[in-house]
């Protein structure tokens, strides 16, 4: 899968067994360095299997664990569609895995619960954004990240307007131009033959809410914006249509079908960017702020009691790093330990876990930006 749901999240949470293996990777899109992903999954699920073994499990339920995840390394078509980033869930009966464009480092984790923090970048957006292509004749959706950009399968949705609605376009041909008025106020002028002007925009309209409705299912739940490219006549109509939140305002004007999905991803990248950092910086001013009022921490045993009794409001965690320990069930109470065993459990996801689970926000940041240049700090509801 190449989407993250909170839902699926969730279930992943929920998936509590004695042997739960989490399994992160980077991966390549295209090159002849895709020939790594293979390699290297390989060899994470090779260390896996010492670490069960190891762990005091026999070879045939090592094997049987392990299975699902081995099924991929022959499967061709998986490994011509990947993303930046692929991790898989196993443990006794349950198994799933996703494609995303997140660059993961590797990590394995054993426990008796999924290892979910590098996923929450997944469901903030984490510089990830949708760029949709307008044109009476094209459409097409392409999934940007900071620094890569894909084409995205539409599926069942019309690729054209005379596809959509059978339109017979040379005889039906409705022409659209942008204009500008005195006080600068942009206005739309229509010409055309064999049909009103009223009809083509009307069938413009219906074949926009047949992309929006497509979209709805495919972006159900995500919070990352929406970059509108085409020219600027269809942009009022298709926002008629529009019923995904986080549409951008600004779009990129000109046709697209002369721009490469390089250059509308860095076109794309300038709308978008101001968007990302304002959430971030928001968080990160008020954890500023709050300082010295009793209202923050750093300290790693002081937030995973405060997670562990739902009075977190602000999460920061560092990316790539962890920190092992064990949480008292009753208590709350985190022991802190120095690496990973068995049994134990990272105590950031642990706390991202709680949070999330609370309705709070959690904001997984490289470790330079991290307030106070700590690996976790929160800023408490009381």
């Amino acid at each position: 899968m190449d989407k993250l749901s909170g839902e699926e999240l969730k279930t992943l949470i929920k998936a509590r067994k004695e042997w739960c293996i989490s399994i992160f990777m980077p991966t390549h899109r295209a090159g002849v360095e895709i020939q790594q992903n293979q390699i290297r999954l390989r060899n994470l699920l090779r260390e896996a299997e010492e670490r069960l073994m190891a762990g005091g499990l026999r070879a045939s339920e090592v094997k049987a664990l392990l299975e699902p995840a081995q099924g991929l390394l022959g499967n061709v078509l998986f490994w011509r569609n990947q993303s930046d980033g692929l991790c898989l869930f196993l443990s006794p009966d349950f198994f799933r895995f996703y494609c995303l464009p997140l660059d993961f480092e590797e990590l394995i984790v054993i426990t008796d619960h999924f290892h979910i923090k590098s996923l929450l970048p997944s469901l903030r957006g984490d510089a990830r954004f949708y760029v949709l292509t307008l044109s009476q004749n094209d459409v097409k959706l392409l999934e940007g990240t900071r620094h890569s950009v894909r084409e995205i399968n539409l599926g069942t949705i019309s690729k054209s307007l005379a596809e959509a609605l059978q339109y017979d376009v040379p005889q039906k041909e409705v022409r659209f131009h942008s204009t500008k008025s005195g006080s600068g106020e942009r206005s739309v002028m229509v010409s055309g033959h064999g049909t009103s002007v009223e009809d083509g925009k009307d069938n413009i309209l219906k074949y926009f809410r047949q992309i929006d409705r497509g979209l709805q299912d495919f972006m159900k739940e995500q919070q990352v914006p929406l970059v509108l490219a085409g020219v600027d006549y269809l942009f009022p109509i298709y926002k008629e249509t529009n019923t995904y939140p986080h549409l951008m305002e600004e779009g990129i004007g000109g046709n697209p079908r002369g721009i490469s999905a390089e250059q509308l991803h860095a076109q794309a990248w300038e709308i978008v960017e101001p968007w990302f950092q304002k959430a971030e910086n928001d968080a990160l001013a008020q954890y500023r702020q709050s300082s010295g009022t009793g209202l923050t921490s750093n300290d790693i045993e002081e937030i995973i009691h405060a997670a562990f009794h739902g009075r977190i409001g602000l999460l920061f965690v560092a990316i790539g790093h962890e920190q092992w320990g064990i949480v008292d069930p009753e208590t709350g109470k985190a022991h802190l330990q120095e690496n990973m065993e068995p049994r134990n459990e990272d105590l950031l996801d642990f706390a991202a876990i709680q949070t999330f689970l609370n309705g709070a926000a959690v904001f997984a940041l490289p470790p330079e930006r991290m307030p106070d240049g700590v690996s976790l700090a929160a800023v408490f509801r009381y």
